[in-house]
């Protein structure tokens, strides 16, 4: 079991890796060095998070098409290679702003779309992956170490960028990125080898399931809804702040690229320490409670962020970035051990795609929220901290209004209900029988 934890991590730490140039590097560069405009930013970044609802529709076609006696591997592998792809051609776009903003645009749109499409391919195939590999017991487990092998691996991307960038030039950049993305696409392969046990058998599939009764299986299940909504609320804070920390830093506080570039070394490693301290608060507090402890912790990081916006007090701007990666270690094991848990072993891949869709969905909704509000402020304001300041009060009310959500879940709830109305229930007309994994001895 040890040995595809360990494997399942560097995948998930790959996908991690790609993200990392758009999100920070690239994304402060095209902000602050390049001029353009904050949602401009937003939607090219966030473009591939549109691409969100097809998770649903490749985690079930996958629950019932194997590939080669394989569910998972070949999904994984399409979506390593076409990450990768966006990521190699990342710098090319970002700096054909300098020439041509429509050049920029067109060739934006098909880096961040490579991206995407493959980060969604991926990611649902690795954690529907992981709940099948991992007990219900093991679940937690799975995520921490899922998480501490990617934070190492963004960490120590993130010193290697930011030592790249210094001084700053457009080479400097793009060989960063380069960089990053021939590690990402080394462990992404190493991660897929001899993961996924064959499949005894493969059985015929009489019938599709149609996208619209997938949906149903969702919407049908209030317990399902409830936490897609909670998903959307708390994520669009917490991820959403990815697009706007930087470039606060780099225009509210005058900190240049590679300080800021570090952020992402420094909270990432805040995250690991708490990402291991979550792991133990699970054995005495259940899921719930660990959930409800890292909001309210999201919530003291933004009060924290908004006063060194205030006070333009950069100890205490590194002092919020700090208490935000404790916050987001906390709330990442709990809310991705429940997303596991949130799934019926007949429908993984249904499940985790819904889950990944809220998750995407969020990221965009909490990037282009905010940095619309930014540009709508910027117009109104003369100060370059005050909209950042107003984005992160959006981001504490987000967190409050997933809090009210928060209480109402109940797991065992969904499964009654998942048990009654899912499309793979005998009841159901496109009921499939399922197909095990060979037991490794």
């Amino acid at each position: 079991m040890l040995r595809h934890q360990l494997q399942l991590s560097l995948l998930h730490a790959a996908m991690a890796l790609t993200a990392v140039p758009a999100d920070s590097t690239l994304n402060r560069v095209m902000k602050t060095e390049l001029s353009l405009s904050a949602t401009l930013i937003a939607l090219l970044v966030s473009l591939p998070y549109l691409f969100a609802p097809i998770q649903v529709a490749i985690g079930s076609f996958a629950d019932r098409n194997p590939i080669m006696g394989r569910r998972r591997t070949p999904y994984i592998l399409i979506g390593i290679l076409l990450s990768v792809a966006g990521v190699f051609l990342a710098p090319t776009a970002v700096f054909a702003f300098e020439t041509s903003i429509t050049t920029g645009i067109l060739l934006s749109l098909l880096a961040f779309g490579l991206w995407g499409t493959g980060f969604n391919f991926a990611t649902v195939s690795y954690f529907s992956l992981a709940t099948e590999l991992s007990g219900e017991d093991k679940r937690s487990q799975t995520i921490s170490i899922m998480y501490f092998v990617m934070l190492i691996s963004v960490i120590t991307i993130g010193i290697t960028i930011s030592r790249m960038v210094e001084p700053y030039s457009a080479q400097a950049v793009t060989q960063a990125v380069y960089l990053t993305g021939g590690i990402a696409l080394l462990m992404g392969l190493i991660g897929i080898i001899g993961l996924e046990p064959p499949m005894d058998k493969i059985t015929a599939v009489d019938s599709q399931i149609p996208l619209r009764t997938m949906f149903q299986t969702l919407t049908k299940n209030p317990q399902a809804k409830l936490f897609f909504g909670y998903l959307i609320l708390l994520l669009a804070a917490i991820l959403g702040q990815d697009v706007i920390l930087e470039p606060f830093g780099g225009e509210a506080l005058g900190l240049t690229v590679s300080e800021t570039s570090r952020l992402t070394s420094i909270y990432g490693g805040c995250f690991l320490i708490t990402l291991v301290i979550a792991s133990f608060l699970e054995r005495w507090l259940n899921k719930i409670r660990v959930a409800n402890l890292g909001s309210w912790s999201a919530i003291g990081a933004f009060i924290v962020l908004v006063l060194s916006g205030f006070l333009v007090n950069i100890p205490l701007f590194y002092l919020g970035v700090v208490l935000l990666g404790l916050a987001i270690g906390v709330a990442t094991v709990s809310n991705h051990s429940l997303m596991l848990d949130m799934t019926t072993i007949q429908n993984v891949g249904l499940f985790i795609g819904a889950w990944g869709m809220a998750t995407a969905f969020a990221r965009l909704v909490g990037s282009l929220f905010s940095s619309v509000v930014i540009d709508f402020v910027s117009t109104i304001t003369s100060n370059l901290a005050v909209p950042y300041l107003i984005a992160f009060g959006i981001n504490i009310v987000f967190l409050f209004g997933s809090l009210r959500l928060l209480q109402r879940i109940q797991v065992s709830r969904f499964h009654k209900v998942a048990s009654e109305t899912g499309p793979s229930n005998p009841s159901s007309q496109h009921h499939q029988k399922t197909v095990p994994f060979k037991t490794n001895p």
